[in-house]
């Protein structure tokens, strides 16, 4: 298996609540004051990816979606179980995660691509349809603080797709940009998955999706509701989602007098 979750559980303190001193943690003892009780991001989550397969996971926001696919990338270690990843992987997560925000684009397209496993003749090599694909132009060798949010997600994502990998982890990817660079975006990835390479991605918009991916996998409240094909998967999940919208527009019955209770 290219891909491995088992009995992953992730566990967040707030820092907002949590005693950052000892002094801190022997006020709040003293005080009788109840430590915060921990967020679970994830909770008990097992699957494998085989190689050539193409994998979607949804739910709502908070899930636990983002929280899987960092700690597959190594970004963080789970509380317990363990994740693997074989082959070459790349990845495309959130804006600020891999890239340097003082280095120029160039400068971030190369130390990305060799972290990825390429050598430098090898990045010579592709560096200019990596910047060809991006769009990014002659910000190319402007610092990367100064790319808009777009700019960042469509060069991490050329050089992703560019360094040849296994496994791509790719999180909301296809809602960056406009409507052209997303179907560029998306043809993109169906070319990947046609050489038979392994993929595993978020997305909100599952219309963007559903071409890619053939399985499903389902988060809610960080723990897996449902693994299977992506039709079923993703049809309970959005008669769910349909279900809590109409219970939230739902109107409260009124009391004597005009009030609600």
């Amino acid at each position: 298996m290219w891909v491995t979750a088992e009995h992953v559980s992730k566990r967040y303190v707030l820092k907002g609540h949590a005693p950052r001193t000892f002094q801190q943690a022997l006020v709040q003892l003293t005080a009788g004051l109840r430590a915060p009780a921990p967020f679970w991001a994830l909770r008990d989550v097992s699957f494998a990816v085989a190689p050539g397969e193409s994998v979607a996971v949804v739910g709502a926001n908070g899930a636990g979606k983002s929280t899987l696919l960092r700690l597959l990338c190594g970004v963080g270690r789970p509380t317990s179980g363990r994740v693997r990843v074989g082959g070459r992987a790349a990845a495309v997560l959130d804006l600020g995660v891999g890239f340097h925000p003082q280095l120029t684009g160039r400068e971030n397209l190369y130390v990305n691509a060799i972290v990825s496993g390429l050598t430098r003749r090898e990045v010579d090599r592709i560096a200019d349809r990596i910047i060809g694909f991006a769009e990014v132009g002659r910000f190319i060798d402007e610092p990367l603080r100064t790319y808009s949010a777009g700019m960042q997600m469509r060069l991490a994502f050329a050089v992703a797709t560019h360094v040849d990998p296994d496994v791509m982890i790719i999180d909301e990817a296809l809602a960056v940009g406009d409507g052209y660079f997303q179907a560029k975006c998306a043809d993109r990835l169906e070319s990947f998955r046609r050489r038979g390479k392994t993929l595993l991605m978020v997305s909100h918009q599952i219309e963007a999706v559903r071409g890619l991916c053939r399985r499903a996998l389902w988060l809610q409240n960080g723990a897996l509701r449902a693994d299977g094909p992506f039709e079923a998967v993703c049809g309970a999940y959005e008669r769910a989602v349909h279900a809590r919208e109409l219970a939230v527009a739902e109107p409260r019955p009124r009391l004597a007098g005009g009030q609600r209770p």
